[in-house]
């Protein structure tokens, strides 16, 4: 029992709720489980009532992200400029709101939801938008009540013993440099959209997520530029993504399709993300980026008749967007006539993703 605390307690509620997540997708017959299963990893918190306000959030930005990209997404898509424009604002407006805004889980899963819905619909044309909206949305509510099921069995029972530190609230404010950061991944986010005009992308929504996910960076160490802050996380997302992919690669040789040991494949690689997540320290964001690549590797949409190739293509979507990125930022920073000093890195990143 002295080896148990509270970090322990942590690693151990979210593999229970990837878990239950994963079960409630498939009963609610979701498309993308693995996204279930990342918002039963992303939601939990130390305390159910915590637990309880980010689901809360992460529902309704996505709820009414998708409102919004059911409406819009037909006069969008026969006109490429309003549709770069509406991405541009949208993804503006929403990572400003993520960064510095009060319910800034909100904001960010509104903007994420829209993009993802036009991308998607802009990449396969013949798919049914009002599907691909509820979908979503069933994604995200299999993953947000498996959290606050066992955020709440947790909170009354292990956690009397093994209570989680509060995190601190985001404090608001007009604040033009993260105007001027969240206007970066805008254009990341066009540019992104214009190539799929020419090249044939793969998961172009997993790229627009990886763009404004590596953007959210804390707004106390956001510079002019946030150019060194931004470059860091592309490469934690880079070498999180990469080692979990070559641990759920060595799972998937040993499973050969086999639902029990791609489980227990899932289970030890959301542990270990997690346990380097809560390590506070800089490279906590890699552990993060290790759960992403197991779940969309090793949560097949059917473990019946699992087909892997929508997971390669959603990871090739992650450095698709990093490579979108990465050229915006360093144009941006280069023009800037007043270069920040280098910027201290933070463990803990806002909503994150």
């Amino acid at each position: 029992m002295d080896r148990i605390d509270a970090r322990t307690i942590d690693e151990t509620e979210v593999v229970a709720s990837v878990l239950l997540a994963i079960l409630f997708a498939h009963l609610l017959h979701a498309a993308n489980v693995s996204w279930a299963a990342f918002s039963g990893y992303m939601v939990m918190r130390g305390h159910a009532a915590e637990t309880v306000v980010r689901g809360v959030l992460r529902i309704a930005g996505t709820v009414t992200g998708g409102l919004l990209a059911l409406v819009a997404t037909p006069w969008l898509l026969p006109f490429w400029p309003a549709q770069a424009i509406a991405l541009a604002f949208v993804c503006t407006i929403c990572l400003y709101g993520a960064i510095t805004a009060k319910r800034a889980y909100a904001w960010l899963f509104f903007g994420l939801t829209f993009v993802m819905v036009v991308l998607d619909k802009v990449e396969h044309p013949a798919r049914p938008l009002l599907g691909f909206v509820e979908t979503r949305v069933l994604e995200v509510v299999a993953g947000t009540v498996a959290c606050v099921i066992v955020s709440l069995a947790s909170t009354l029972t292990l956690r009397r013993r093994w209570p989680a530190t509060r995190a601190k609230p985001l404090e608001g404010g007009w604040h033009p440099p993260a105007l001027r950061h969240a206007a970066q991944g805008a254009v990341a986010l066009v540019l992104l959209s214009g190539l799929s005009r020419f090249l044939e992308l793969p998961a172009l929504a997993q790229s627009a997520i990886t763009i404004m996910a590596v953007m959210l960076v804390p707004i106390t160490s956001l510079g002019a530029t946030g150019f060194g802050l931004v470059n860091r996380r592309i490469l934690y997302r880079f070498v999180g993504c990469g080692a979990g992919a070559a641990l759920a690669a060595l799972f998937l040789f040993v499973a050969q399709g086999s639902p029990p040991i791609l489980i227990v494949g899932t289970i030890l690689g959301v542990a270990i993300g997690r346990h380097i997540e809560n390590s506070g320290r800089s490279i906590a964001y890699v552990g993060t980026q290790f759960v992403l690549a197991i779940l969309i590797i090793l949560v097949p949409d059917s473990y019946a008749q699992a087909n892997l190739t929508p997971a390669w293509e959603r990871l090739a979507g992650i450095f698709i967007g990093m490579a979108v990125l990465e050229p915006v930022l360093l144009i941006w920073h280069l023009a800037d006539p007043k270069r920040p000093k280098k910027a201290e890195p933070e463990a803990g990143t806002l909503g994150d993703l």
